[in-house]
């Protein structure tokens, strides 16, 4: 059912795009362009640069994707985009695990990770991880720059002003519960099938939505859609972490407070990786802006 409707979005948005398109090709004058409204008149501002361009690319992708995206953009300090790309996101999830651990380490439990094992730890993120960014980083910088199907204005568009996630959350709902249940009640899951179906509706959930919210922000003359395009499906991960919180106090029998505590982290851990790739996958549909302004062309 979700993949038949799925289908349906994508053919209605596709008809609606190439509807607009043979609309503004007909405009017999300037003039009457410029009486229009909608996204065919942010072709000037459609592809500036957002704002913190360097931490949306950090981001949205490791090394070669960052760098490529950060020359897009018009950056040259690929370095520094490398270097919080090591630093910003495994940095978080390292030291939200390294206080779980000293928690752990706290009570006295078995399941504190040994002082060995986070040492490799840090040598696999410093003395692996590390240089293959930055290699990753310099390989995607020297790619030939990716050119906007527009020129960009230099005078910023005023936006009007106007009077998130749970779609891409509600198609794993179910799946959801499941997982939870294999991972804190110890017990085995075997529909990896089912598994993978659910993955690839969320995958097209997530782009879906992300399209169809971009149109209508690009047909309400705002082209500030870049951090809109990843936060909006990214935002399935407070839906996660709240949905989580909802499962420990129904679900989970525990009495201990560093258990919980060690549950609420390691969730968090989750709903921080969520949030990267669900945004990651919103952000990639560009592709269909740059496509639809390559369509129009410019006057």
């Amino acid at each position: 059912m979700v993949l038949f409707l799925s289908v349906m979005v994508a053919m209605i948005m596709l008809r609606t795009l190439y509807r607009d398109i043979s609309k503004y090709n007909q405009l017999e004058s300037q003039e009457e362009a410029q009486e229009e409204s909608g996204w065919k008149l942010l072709h000037g501002d459609v592809f500036r640069p957002p704002v913190n361009v360097d931490l949306l690319c950090v981001y949205v992708g490791t090394g070669y994707s960052s760098a490529r995206f950060y020359k897009m953009f018009g950056g040259m300090e690929w370095k520094k985009v490398a270097i919080r790309t090591v630093l910003v996101f495994p940095g978080v999830v390292f030291l939200i695990f390294f206080a779980l651990n000293m928690l752990l380490w706290g009570v006295k439990s078995s399941g504190a990770v040994p002082f060995t094992t986070m040492f490799a730890l840090v040598f696999l993120w410093f003395g692996i991880s590390m240089p293959l960014i930055f290699i990753g980083s310099y390989l995607g910088f020297k790619k030939p720059y990716i050119e906007d199907p527009v020129r960009t204005n230099k005078i910023p568009r005023p936006i009007p002003q106007h009077s998130h996630g749970i779609l891409p959350f509600g198609a794993v709902f179910m799946e959801l519960l499941f997982i939870l249940t294999i991972i804190w009640m110890h017990q085995f899951y075997y529909i990896f099938g089912f598994l993978f179906l659910v993955f690839v509706i969320l995958i097209v959930t997530c782009a879906e939505i992300t399209i169809v919210l971009c149109y209508f922000q690009l047909c309400s003359e705002d082209y500030q859609w870049w951090w809109r395009s990843y936060l909006t499906p990214g935002s399935s991960a407070l839906y996660l972490f709240l949905y989580a919180t909802f499962y420990f106090f129904t679900e989970m029998q525990i009495t201990k407070a560093a258990s919980g505590v060690l549950y609420l982290g390691y969730m968090l851990i989750a709903s921080l990786r969520l949030l990267c790739a669900h945004g990651t996958i919103g952000f990639l549909r560009l592709l269909l802006v740059h496509q639809a302004y390559i369509l129009f062309g410019e006057d």
